[in-house]
């Protein structure tokens, strides 16, 4: 009996301090990592996001970036971290739903070693052709992929990337055998899609839409299930006739896991105080991405989703990135 109430009086102890210590924060600043280089949209975001957080928390948001390995290395910084909500992640969605599933060795555990506090907005892809091929929609592409199985060739911006991904779900959802030529970042891949030597790319947004203006590429679809207002006129790739097609990047604010239910709901709530903020939403826009919100739970239900989905397509395409 005496062992039994020591024990509860143990959890007790735990809780009320987890209560107190919830109830006065952030007494300090939160540092908040974004696991890649300065300058990039994820970062760009990351501080539009931050900036707000410091004006609602009333304690500075600092971002710091810790690139490395695709992402691994801020990514495993926050697993790793302590729980009480002071050291916070930002990320896209490679490193936590798709790396995973292309690396052999990942530091991580990205369904046990994070919590997830609130999904900030999604990304999506653009499908560009050259324009010499004559696609003005997505069906024209497929019947050519159909008539030259295994012949027509499509970019992205690195094996394993959110649009390695999209152009396997293309094929997988269209029923069509084209050829992956990976590059190293958006512009390599852009310039050989413009000079002739491949075919399509599934591209950023707003990497790829200076050169559609430009007359350079032709625009036949975006990734997401709604329209772009960049693009309002370029259908979704569900209206061009993908059923269930849903690709892109999205970005999400997490923790370490383990972290106060209570920190966490602060959390969320501040941060969709700042994504209601129609100047962000605009910016935002701009960036070619469109606000999300919700709470805790609502993100870690679309998480596991999307970890279940992209796994599937990578484990069935093969992909192996390291």
């Amino acid at each position: 009996m005496k062992t039994l109430i020591r024990g509860l009086c143990a959890g007790l102890a735990l809780a009320f301090s987890a209560c107190a210590a919830a109830a006065g924060y952030p007494d300090k600043p939160i540092r908040l990592i974004v696991p890649y280089a300065a300058g990039g949209s994820t970062d760009s975001t990351a501080r539009l996001v931050a900036k707000g957080l410091t004006e609602r928390l009333g304690q500075p948001v600092i971002v710091e970036n810790r690139a490395g390995a695709g992402g691994m290395i801020g990514q495993d910084l926050v697993a790793k971290a302590p729980t009480d909500g002071y050291t916070l992640l930002f990320s896209a969605a490679g490193p936590l739903v798709v790396t995973p599933h292309a690396y052999a060795k990942v530091p991580y555990d990205p369904v046990q070693a994070f919590t997830p506090i609130t999904l900030v907005a999604k990304a999506p892809l653009l499908l560009v052709a050259n324009p010499k091929l004559g696609f003005k929609t997505v069906q024209d592409l497929i019947d050519a992929a159909k008539k030259n199985p295994g012949k027509l060739t499509y970019a992205s911006f690195g094996t394993g990337s959110a649009a390695h991904l999209a152009g396997e779900l293309f094929k997988s959802l269209a029923g069509v055998d084209m050829v992956h030529v990976p590059y190293k970042g958006s512009a390599p891949g852009l310039v050989d899609v413009i000079g002739g030597q491949v075919n399509v790319m599934f591209d950023v947004l707003v990497s790829a839409l200076p050169q559609v203006q430009a007359g350079k590429l032709d625009a036949l679809a975006i990734t997401l299930a709604q329209r772009s207002q960049l693009v309002p006129n370029v259908p979704t790739m569900q209206e061009a006739g993908v059923k269930g097609f849903e690709a892109g990047t999205w970005f999400g604010l997490l923790g370490p896991a383990g972290m106060p239910p209570d920190v966490v709901a602060r959390l969320a709530h501040a941060t969709d105080l700042v994504l209601a903020d129609t100047a962000l939403q605009k910016e935002l826009v701009a960036q070619g991405a469109e606000v999300a919100g919700g709470s805790s739970d609502d993100f870690r239900k679309f998480f596991l989703s999307e970890y279940d989905k992209w796994g599937h397509i990578a484990r069935a395409a093969g992909i192996k990135a390291g």
